[in-house]
């Protein structure tokens, strides 16, 4: 198949799985081709099957906010024409679904007739989507989607829940690449970090107020007062200065360690004894399937899709959002040394039912059956 793909370039979830899939699909011998603004993040790699095309914004004085939609549309257009593509895959459903129908709708007038499908991956939907400004918009375009998804079964009722959509949503979870995201031998940097075999704490996110950060400083707090541990801070956003404030002010920053945006996250996860993700939302909490696909069981909120995810008791435990007194506890059941290998243990072993080579026939499946059903429907029109 010729596979296009529209995603936002950056490290946020969506655009992750948008160019792992993309990236699993060329190593399967189909031709993908990505559309956004900028190379996405991950898209770090040659390969004969994978193409990128930069979608230009020209900039004119007389619009005040440059219209990337419409200029959006209009490279769709150009590369399903000239690449003779057979599907669009558009993720995030604001502004990619609503580009992809204006798309879809000029290539209708040119005799080319091509099926979009829109995964929906949480904020577009939750937060962004929710508002007035746009609902109409969301609800209209995943409606005249020719296929939807979701990662995560509690995103999928939230959809239903709050726009009036009738399609029928696939749940298709996120997915890990097992040969990238492994516990490595890494005991030399552990041995740097903790030179007294502290116990490593993690947590990655973009630090925004939606990740409970604080949270995060109060539970690392009150565990290092009985088991010696240290913190690694992965990521930035705008929630840091505060979070900063708070170790100064608990006099804990002598064991706290802020890492900043790294890339090979995975090498920190690989020497972690727990990963923490006490957010207040997650559609399906792909940096926790990270962490346990490195041996490293979670300590989480009950939010969102987290539950589908983080199994209670099994590899790692669940508590109600902002319950740190909660969290603590579980944290220190979890690291008591009789129970930390299970836990570890279990925490691989679930990772691995999600696993690439599982999730992407998934995809490949949705793609075909659009395809059919496009030309079925071309057919009875004809």
């Amino acid at each position: 198949m010729k596979i296009g793909i529209v995603c936002y370039p950056t490290f946020g979830g969506s655009g992750v799985v948008a160019t792992e899939l993309g990236k699993a699909l060329a190593q399967k011998g189909h031709q993908v081709h990505f559309i956004t603004y900028s190379q996405p993040a991950r898209l770090d790699f040659f390969n004969e099957n994978l193409f990128y095309h930069e979608v230009y914004i020209p900039d004119y004085p007389l619009f005040h906010y440059p219209p990337y939609e419409l200029a959006l549309a209009s490279k769709m257009v150009d590369i399903v024409k000239f690449e003779k593509l057979d599907v669009l895959h558009v993720h995030y459903a604001i502004p990619h679904a609503s580009a992809a129908y204006m798309a879809k709708q000029i290539l209708k007038t040119q005799n080319i007739n091509i099926p979009v499908i829109t995964t929906l991956h949480g904020t577009d939907i939750t937060l962004v989507g929710k508002d007035p400004s746009y609902e109409p918009v969301v609800t209209f375009s995943i409606n005249q989607s020719d296929a939807v998804t979701s990662v995560s079964d509690d995103l999928r009722v939230e959809t239903y829940k709050y726009f009036k959509v009738e399609k029928e949503i696939e749940v298709i979870p996120n997915f890990i690449n097992l040969e990238r995201f492994r516990k490595q031998p890494k005991e030399h940097f552990k041995a740097a970090i903790s030179p007294f075999g502290e116990k490593l704490l993690v947590h990655t996110s973009n630090f925004r107020q939606v990740k409970r950060v604080e949270d995060v400083i109060r539970i690392f707090a009150e565990v290092r007062k009985t088991v010696a541990s240290k913190l690694l801070l992965v990521g930035d956003g705008p929630e840091r200065p505060g979070i900063e404030k708070l170790c100064r002010d608990l006099n804990i920053c002598q064991d706290v360690r802020f890492l900043g945006k790294l890339e090979a996250v995975e090498e920190v996860l690989s020497i972690a004894d727990l990963f923490l993700m006490p957010s207040e939302k997650e559609s399906f909490g792909l940096a926790a399937l990270e962490a346990m696909a490195c041996e490293v069981p979670v300590i989480s909120s009950n939010a969102g899709g987290i539950p589908e995810l983080n199994v209670q008791g099994v590899t790692g435990f669940l508590s109600n959002i902002g319950d740190v007194d909660d969290m603590v506890k579980n944290a220190l059941f979890v690291l008591q040394e009789e129970n930390l290998p299970r836990f570890k243990a279990a925490a691989l072993a679930h990772a691995q039912q999600f696993e690439t080579g599982k999730i992407v026939p998934l995809y490949e499946a949705c793609y075909q059956s659009a395809i059919e059903n496009q030309r079925k429907t071309v057919a009875a029109q004809a």
